[in-house]
């Protein structure tokens, strides 16, 4: 475990400089072949000036995590074009599910996705290309700065928790505004959960503005694919090659 793993300083766990070490030190420690966060990471933005990419570059090890943890994905997928782990934090107990998708991602190297049976057909079509993406909402903020993801030809990963249906629209509207939708492939969009009270999230709601975002961007797309803040997630390469089938559903990973 990292030194400040413990840490506190107001919502953040651990002052910046603090997380900064404990990571930055992860990078640099050839003994180390993968950081596994333990939880999403508030503030994770706030490091990405001062990461040390080319420790990263020179031996190129597992990032894994998920929510905010899409920071560190975007950024690293930017400046190092490395594959990283979107997947569950290590202070979640496992199911079955999700440590067979982990395991067949990270260690078999392996296709960890396959039929997504419980997922919606938002927009048909078939589609390939790199998988990107996470949060959504760190996706937003991260439109227009230097770690925003790569979206050329790529499978744009969404999910969320505690947001409305119009803060998802806004959301995606800001995507579609700086370019991103008009350069993606397909859309995989996971669970959006924890609505709040008075602001709830059916999934009739969630579709519609989804297929709004899925027809702007003229790509096939589904909705409830095993993504986000849930027990039974699919842990995904983000920067591997991937193909969707919208129609049975399916994402599979192409062998590298």
């Amino acid at each position: 475990m990292g030194d400040h793993v413990l840490a506190r300083h107001d919502y953040l766990g651990g002052s910046d400089a603090e997380r900064l070490r404990d990571l930055n030190a992860a990078l640099a420690d050839d003994s180390v072949d993968a950081i596994w966060c333990v939880r999403g990471g508030y503030g994770a933005m706030r490091l990405l000036p001062h990461l040390d990419y080319a420790s990263l570059s020179r031996r190129p090890r597992v990032l894994l995590g998920y929510s905010d943890v899409t920071a560190l994905h975007s950024a690293i997928g930017t400046r190092c074009g490395l594959v990283t782990y979107h997947g569950p934090t290590a202070r979640e107990k496992l199911t079955e599910f999700s440590r067979h998708s982990l395991v067949r991602a990270v260690i078999e190297r392996r296709d960890s996705l396959g039929d997504a049976p419980a997922a919606r057909s938002i927009r048909a079509g078939r589609a390939r290309g790199r998988l990107v993406g996470g949060n959504l909402a760190l996706l937003a903020a991260l439109a227009g700065t230097p770690y925003a993801p790569d979206y050329r030809g790529a499978l744009l990963v969404l999910e969320d928790v505690g947001e409305p249906a119009y803060r998802i629209d806004r959301m995606l509207t800001q995507l579609a505004h700086s370019g991103a939708l008009g350069q993606i492939a397909g859309i995989v969009a996971g669970h959006f959960t924890e609505t709040t009270p008075g602001h709830e999230l059916s999934a009739r709601s969630l579709d519609v503005v989804l297929r709004e975002a899925a027809d702007v961007a003229g790509v096939p797309a589904i909705a409830g694919a095993p993504i986000g803040h849930i027990g039974e997630q699919w842990t995904l390469p983000l920067g591997a090659i991937a193909q969707l089938d919208a129609d049975a559903p399916s994402l599979h990973v192409e062998a590298s």
